[in-house]
């Protein structure tokens, strides 16, 4: 089993304007920076920083002036070849000519992202963009019984706790549970959940993880986890064809969480219908014969009489109440251990 840290590490590093209560909130926003955002093709030559009293803008040639945020800065000083650092400690006017001496020339085209007034991205031709409203598209039809995890008790930039949904100006992350898809595998309760990213700017990769679990805790850590399925890809021409592997995943692990709920509901079923015996002694018998002491055969027998009949579940059901009730750890472990062995019976 593994435990898994990718969210809590998401939680941490996001503030209240990045975080999103529902999966078609998070989508609406990325729609509306979709329809918001222009890519456009800029030679070298026709870049140009200009500055003014406090900042530095871009200029895109014909297209005009438009602000940076701090990613696309740092791909400009990038393409310049100059040090990010040293070019935020001068003046505007003193950082424009460090890039007058140092932006490329040529003929081959920038892809040059931006939203509204402001430059989100700078590329070159190899990079291949995914949008996110794209990828929750997505989701938003083949991981329909999927939702966030309860929202973490602190966290955040603000402390005020995160959601697990996260959109902002450079990334995407969801993390997304269905918290209705318990199954049991070899004998213990897990349910289905996966983390999904991606950046429409080149910040990340794209990726999905899936998995198993067993346990999600305030911060967002994912207690074991089992059969973890890792996917991942750079931006590049190939990209958008790594939708489709992904829809795939998703839609694999649905196909084995539907496969799992029908056959533990199929093993309720048959506990529900199968007797232990027709009367106490004969589920006594059954019961002890399966390391259970007298005591608590006893007890449980007793619990199940209330039920009507000595069902394999009206027993487990028992079994599983007085577990609950003792002050014991390890005597609520061995009663646990036991229910899951008489259920087996049902299988």
């Amino acid at each position: 089993m593994q435990v898994l840290t990718r969210a809590r590490n998401e939680l941490f590093r996001r503030g209240p304007d990045e975080s999103f209560d529902s999966l078609a909130s998070l989508a609406r926003y990325c729609q509306q920076q979709k329809e918001k955002s222009t890519d456009r093709w800029i030679p070298p030559r026709s870049l140009a920083t200009k500055a003014s009293t406090d900042r530095l803008a871009l200029n895109l040639g014909d297209d005009g002036a438009f602000l940076m945020n701090d990613w696309s800065f740092t791909q400009l000083c990038q393409l310049a070849r100059v040090n990010k650092d040293t070019v935020n400690r001068l003046s505007p006017d003193t950082a424009w000519r460090v890039f007058q001496e140092t932006l490329p020339e040529g003929n081959k085209p920038l892809q040059v992202f931006t939203q509204e007034e402001r430059v989100r991205s700078i590329h070159g031709v190899s990079y291949t963009r995914l949008f996110n409203s794209d990828l929750l598209a997505m989701l938003q039809e083949f991981a329909t019984d999927f939702q966030p995890p309860q929202r973490a008790a602190y966290g955040g930039k603000d402390g005020s706790g995160g959601t697990g949904l996260y959109a902002g100006e450079q990334d995407l992350f969801a993390f997304l549970i269905d918290p209705t898809g318990w199954a049991e595998i070899d004998g213990e309760a897990f349910a289905p959940g996966f983390f999904i990213w991606n950046s429409e700017v080149g910040k990340r990769s794209l990726g999905i993880e899936t998995f198993w679990f067993q346990a999600v805790c305030q911060n967002h850590i994912v207690w074991d986890a089992v059969e973890v399925v890792e996917f991942t890809r750079k931006h590049t021409a190939k990209v958008n064809d790594s939708l489709a592997e992904m829809r795939r995943i998703v839609e694999e692990l649905v196909k084995k969480r539907d496969e799992r709920k029908d056959g533990f509901a199929r093993v309720i079923r048959n506990a529900m219908q199968t007797q232990l015996g027709t009367d106490a002694e004969e589920a006594m018998k059954v019961l002890t014969q399966m390391g259970i002491t007298r005591t608590l055969a006893k007890k449980a027998l007793e619990l199940a009489r209330e039920k009507g009949r000595f069902t394999i579940f009206a027993v487990v059901d028992a079994l599983t109440r007085l577990a609950g009730e003792s002050q014991f750890a390890g005597e609520r472990t061995d009663a646990d251990r036991q229910a899951a062995e008489l259920l087996e019976l049902a299988a």
